[in-house]
């Protein structure tokens, strides 16, 4: 992989991570469609370490809150609506964290294959769309709970799948759960920090020990374009949000799993 190729990838992972179409789909396919050499999870962790920067800094002043709030929590004070998102995500990513860890291997080794990116596309687009068709939006911040934060986190365990979409399987839950556009996008991106946060670090040890030179260089690279673009794409889209809705990226869904049918299948 040269710098050409890094950075076409990590442009694609800042555009794709927080937009319900799947950013690990298009890290895998993008070598495939252009004949480029798999770029491996090694650099697909680094730009997704990328765009969780871009995320922590974007909400860096609900982080704040939430960890302060948090610690707050475990004291005789009364539970603000921070510290309890805080507890929120933390209950939400102990589903992907366990399935992550049991299924790790067979998500590397198997599920890195176009035809199951169409299906997945396809079939989680069709939830996305019947979650936005159906969407009453009736419950705002304050009506989370941890049930419904468990839910969420368990929807965001099918995410290790490629093509689900983290973000739009959680969007795709939190509506099916009754919650406005805006909190379904929040609290997907708060869930993002851990979910990515955890399988970077194991992969950094893993990095560190390995006898195999890791150019260190491009990662570097790979981190900041991945960074600014996310940053660039989050403001984005929830400027746009309300404006668009979320059918733009069902459509898209749809015609993406078509063409990767047509291309491998036959």
């Amino acid at each position: 992989m040269d710098y050409y190729q890094a950075f076409f990838l990590a442009l694609l992972q800042g555009l794709t991570e927080f937009l319900p179409i799947s950013s690990s789909a298009h890290l895998i396919l993008m070598p495939v469609l252009f004949g480029w050499p798999d770029q491996g999870l090694a650099f697909d962790v680094a730009v997704h370490v990328g765009t969780l920067s871009a995320v922590v800094f974007y909400f860096r002043k609900e982080v704040f809150a939430m960890v302060n709030d948090w610690f707050a929590s475990w004291s005789s004070k009364p539970i603000t609506i921070d510290g309890r998102f805080a507890w929120y995500v933390i209950i939400a990513t102990v589903p992907v964290g366990l399935v992550g860890i049991s299924l790790s291997e067979s998500v590397e080794n198997l599920l890195r294959s176009p035809l199951i990116i169409a299906g997945a596309t396809i079939m989680f687009g069709c939830l996305l769309w019947y979650a936005a068709s159906n969407a009453t939006e009736h419950k705002d911040k304050f009506k989370l709970g941890w049930k419904d934060a468990l839910i969420i986190g368990s929807f965001q365990a099918l995410a290790l799948i490629p093509g689900t979409s983290r973000s739009g399987i959680t969007i795709t839950a939190a509506l099916l759960l009754g919650f406005n556009r805006d909190l379904a996008a929040r609290f997907s991106f708060l869930l993002s920090m851990p979910a990515i946060a955890l399988p970077g670090l194991l992969k950094t040890v893993d990095l560190v020990r390995s006898s195999d030179a890791v150019h260190w260089d491009m990662i570097a690279f790979g981190v900041f374009i991945s960074a600014v673009i996310a940053y660039l794409t989050i403001d984005m889209f929830l400027r746009l949000l309300d404006q668009i809705g979320l059918m733009p990226f069902v459509v898209y869904r749809f015609v993406l799993g078509v063409v990767l049918l047509y291309l491998f299948v036959g």
